[in-house]
């Protein structure tokens, strides 16, 4: 009961054509397999250039640019207020 049967995917085939029309559905199709073929692409690059990385030497950070504020010395220093008595 809980999978479904060929009866289920006839409908949902159906309701699918209904929605969409026959001529619209081999365009689908292949705008879906152009899609998964550049996500596949895309994963398969990133885990080429992870693997590049982590065989090499270790790639440059960085270093991240603080804003002019906080790379003055006032602004590491804790600010203290005048209490009032």
């Amino acid at each position: 009961m809980g999978s479904l049967s060929i009866w289920h995917w006839l409908i949902i085939a159906v309701v699918f054509v209904m929605f969409f029309g026959a001529k619209r559905m081999p365009d689908a199709a292949r705008s879906l397999g152009r899609s998964l073929r550049i996500f596949k692409s895309e994963v398969s690059q990133m885990q080429h250039e992870s693997n590049a990385s982590d065989s090499g030497a270790p790639a440059q950070q960085p270093t991240p640019q603080l804003p002019a504020a906080q790379q003055s010395p006032q602004a590491t220093e804790p600010r203290t207020e005048p209490k009032s008595v």
